[in-house]
């Protein structure tokens, strides 16, 4: 992934002209597990979602695999870019619609065209725990375990990034020891936004931290950040 100088605004209900983000540029490796930071509306989730192509930036290029990503790449190339890159959102209730968790499960592997469908359901729901609740809706879970639905509906498609928003706001102290374990287990390409800095050093070896004034502030190690106060 590569950002240079991406710009983010909107128009409030007066027509002022919301700033969100504003020159921010970086480079993610493949493989490389990076922290996001920043205080509440500092841009976090903002930038993820353009890194998802959700939103479109106002000004700045923003490349994966080295193709310029904008509507007209989307128009083309949707389903792969789709498969490629996952987001979590912060609120799982808002990413969960199917009305069994097998079926929140299954929903991207047949959107995807994946096959051995059953079997691979059940492989990711061994893998996050979550075999026993298959039936459940997923409406009816605890935050914990719509966590763990979501991120296994995420992970069953085999993306080559995670982008996470939050993903241990609502997960008890076991369960999040279990998916700071999990994720670094994982062969994946991940930014992951948390304001749960003192697990820093276990998500993540590198951090972009976003400024009040929207930009970038800091882009350097974690260990590093940590002893700056």
């Amino acid at each position: 992934i590569e950002c240079k100088n991406l710009s983010y605004s909107y128009q409030d209900f007066q027509l002022n002209e919301i700033e969100v983000l504003k020159d921010v540029s970086f480079k993610i490796n493949k493989g490389e597990k990076v922290l996001l930071l920043g205080i509440n509306g500092s841009g976090k989730s903002t930038l993820l979602k353009l890194l998802n192509g959700l939103l479109y930036a106002k000004s700045g290029e923003f490349y994966f695999k080295e193709s310029l990503v904008n509507k007209k790449y989307l128009k083309t190339n949707s389903k792969d870019f789709r498969k490629s890159i996952s987001l979590q959102m912060q609120d799982p209730s808002s990413m969960l619609f199917n009305p069994s968790v097998y079926d929140e499960i299954a929903f991207g592997l047949k959107h995807f065209g994946f096959e051995n469908i059953d079997e691979r359901v059940h492989h990711y729901a061994k893998k996050f725990e979550i075999e026993n609740i298959l039936k459940s809706s997923p409406l009816s879970l605890s935050g914990g375990q719509k966590q763990k639905v979501l991120l296994a509906s995420l992970l069953c498609v085999e993306p080559e990034v995670l982008l996470l928003d939050e993903p241990t706001a609502h997960l008890d102290p076991p369960t999040t020891g279990w998916l700071v374990e999990f994720l670094d287990s994982l062969d994946v390409t991940a930014l992951i936004s948390t304001h749960n800095i003192s697990l820093g050093k276990e998500l993540a070896d590198r951090a972009i931290v976003i400024g009040a004034n929207h930009e970038i502030i800091y882009d350097a190690s974690v260990a590093a950040l940590l002893e700056d106060m």
